[in-house]
C-alpha cells in the first residue's frame, strides 16, 4: 500500500456561525462574478472548496468528501502534498518562470524532456511541452498536418476521430471530439474531420451481429477508400475512452487499426490525457495494446493538478520533419515552463517511489471485485475496470441496454449529498478515476456509497429517498 498522505483534514478553526457567513459571502460572490462550464442560471446551490488531503476533500461548511473523480482524473498522488510544494517553492525561488523559444531552454524542461520519454512506450523520442490536454492535442492535430505538408503531401488534411470521443475544447480539439454538444453553436468546425463509430463491447448489438473489431475496421477501411488515403493525415483516439465511460476496446482493437493505418502513411495520435500517469496501471494505456502511437498527447496526470502542464511525446521522424531548416512554428508563452517542469518532476518521483502503478492495478482490481454485484441491480447494465479507472453503465432496461432518461445526473448528486462521494457522469454513466493512492478503507467507502444510492435507483433514473 502506499504511503499516502493523511485522510483526515484539519477543519478551520472558526465557529459555525462563521464558516455560515464566510460560505454565503462566497456563493453571492461566485454567482455574481463567477462564470462555471456545464451551469445553467436555474442552478443557485454552489459547493465551495477550501481543503484537501489525500483522497478526500473537505468544503467550507466544514464536510469532507471522498474525491473519486480525483477532481478530473487528474489528482494522481493524492492532494496536499508537501513534496511537491516545496518542489514549486524551491523552483520559484531559483527561476519560476521562462521559455523555450528557438535557442534558450531551462534545466527543468530539459530534465522533463528526458524523464517523460524515458517513461513513453520505445520510439517517442521527442517532447513538447504545453500547459494542458485540450492544447496538446491542438498540437498534434498540427504537427500531423505539417507532418505532411513538409513531406509535399500538403492535401493530407483530414483528421479521422470517433464518436462519443473527447480531445478537449478548442478549435481543433472541439473539432475531433465526437460529442454534439461541443459543434451545436459554435460552428462552422474545423473542416475536414470524420467521426468512425467507437468500439463498445458491451453494446455489441450496435455492431449489426457482427465483430466488434471486424464492423470498426471494416468501417475504417471503407472510410479510408472513400476519402482517399492520401488526403487523410491522422487518426486521433483514447486508447481506453474516458468521458465515454470508461469504455475499454476489445484487445485487437488498435494493433490492427494502427496496422491498417500505416499501410496507407496515415499518422496515429493515440489521447492520453486521462489514461497516462499510471491511471490504468500501466505509464500510459498504450502499453495494453503493444501500441506505439507517431504522437501522444499527455496532461493531467503528469503534474497531478498541481499547476496546469502536459507533454506531447512524438516520434524522432516526426520531430524531424515538422522541424525542417525552419523549425516548428507554433510556440506557447508557458511552452517548458521550468516552475511547472519542476512540479512534474516531483509528481512522477512519488508516483514512481511509491508504486502508485502497482496500487493502481491492486486497489483498482479490489474495487472492481467489490462493485461486480452491482450488476445484479436493475439500474446498473456493466461495470468496467482497468487500473483506477472505472465506469459504471446506468441502464433504464437491463435487456435493451436502454440508458436512464436522466442520465447520470441525479446518481452523482445523490452520492455527493447522501454519501459524502464525489464522481462524474455522462447521460449513460458513472466516471471513477480516484487518486492513485486510493487504499482500500477509501475504496471500502466508495464501493459502500455506490450500492447505498444504486439500489435506490428507479427506471425513471430518479433516486428513492
Amino acid at each position: 500500500m502506499p504511503n499516502s498522505p493523511a485522510a483526515s483534514i484539519p477543519g478551520p478553526e472558526i465557529s459555525a456561525s462563521e464558516k455560515s457567513e464566510k460560505t454565503a459571502q462566497w456563493v453571492r460572490a461566485d454567482r455574481d462574478r463567477l462564470m462555471h462550464p456545464n451551469l445553467p442560471d436555474s442552478r443557485t446551490e454552489r459547493t465551495v472548496m477550501v481543503e484537501g488531503r489525500g483522497c478526500h476533500v473537505r468544503d467550507s461548511s466544514g464536510r469532507k468528501y471522498l474525491d473519486a473523480a480525483a477532481v478530473l482524473g487528474v489528482m494522481q498522488v493524492g492532494h496536499g502534498r508537501s513534496e511537491i510544494v516545496e518542489a514549486a517553492t524551491a523552483q520559484m525561488s531559483s527561476l519560476e518562470c521562462f521559455h523555450i523559444w528557438e535557442t534558450m531552454s531551462n534545466d527543468k524542461a530539459i530534465e522533463l524532456a528526458v524523464r517523460v520519454t524515458g517513461l513513453a512506450p520505445p520510439g517517442l523520442e521527442r517532447a513538447y511541452f504545453t500547459s494542458g490536454g485540450a492544447e496538446g492535442n491542438e498540437i498534434a492535430l498540427r504537427m500531423a498536418r505539417y507532418f505532411h505538408y513538409r513531406r509535399e503531401q500538403p492535401e493530407r488534411t483530414w483528421i479521422l476521430s470517433r464518436k462519443s470521443a473527447y480531445h478537449g475544447i478548442g478549435y481543433g480539439s472541439g473539432s475531433v471530439s465526437g460529442l454534439p454538444v461541443y459543434h451545436q453553436g459554435f460552428g462552422p468546425v474545423m473542416p475536414d474531420v470524420h467521426h468512425l463509430t467507437a468500439p463498445d463491447p458491451y453494446h455489441a448489438e450496435a455492431y449489426g451481429g457482427e465483430d466488434v473489431t471486424e464492423f470498426c475496421l471494416r468501417e475504417l477501411r471503407e472510410t479510408i477508400e472513400r476519402i482517399g488515403p492520401e488526403r487523410i493525415a491522422a487518426m486521433i483516439g483514447e486508447p481506453v475512452m474516458s468521458v465515454g465511460g470508461a469504455v475499454i476496446p476489445p484487445p485487437d482493437y488498435w494493433p490492427r487499426v494502427a496496422e491498417l493505418l500505416r499501410s496507407h502513411g496515415i499518422l496515429l495520435i493515440f489521447d492520453e490525457v486521462v489514461t497516462g500517469y499510471g491511471r490504468t496501471g500501466r505509464w500510459f494505456a498504450a502499453e495494453h495494446f503493444g501500441v506505439t502511437p507517431d504522437i501522444m498527447v499527455t496532461a493531467k496526470g503528469i503534474t497531478s493538478g498541481y499547476v496546469p502542464h502536459g507533454a506531447v511525446l512524438v516520434s524522432d521522424e516526426v520531430a524531424a520533419t515538422v522541424t525542417g531548416s525552419t523549425g516548428f512554428p507554433i510556440g506557447f508563452t508557458y511552452t517548458g515552463h521550468p516552475t511547472a517542469c519542476a512540479v512534474a518532476l516531483a509528481n512522477l518521483d512519488i508516483i514512481e517511489g511509491e508504486n502508485l502503478l502497482e496500487n493502481a492495478v491492486k486497489t483498482g482490481g479490489y474495487l472492481a471485485d467489490r462493485l461486480a454485484p452491482l450488476r445484479d441491480l436493475p439500474a446498473v447494465g456493466d461495470v468496467r475496470q482497468i487500473g483506477l479507472m472505472l465506469g459504471v453503465e446506468l441502464v433504464a432496461d437491463k435487456t435493451a441496454r436502454t440508458q436512464l432518461p436522466t442520465g447520470a445526473a441525479p446518481v452523482v448528486q445523490a452520492l455527493r449529498e447522501d454519501e459524502g462521494i464525489i464522481v462524474r457522469g455522462n447521460p449513460r454513466s458513472l466516471l471513477i478515476n480516484p487518486p492513485l493512492v486510493l487504499d482500500r478503507g477509501a475504496a471500502d467507502q466508495l464501493a459502500d456509497g455506490l450500492f447505498s444510492v444504486l439500489e435506490r435507483v428507479g427506471t425513471d433514473g430518479r433516486v428513492r429517498p
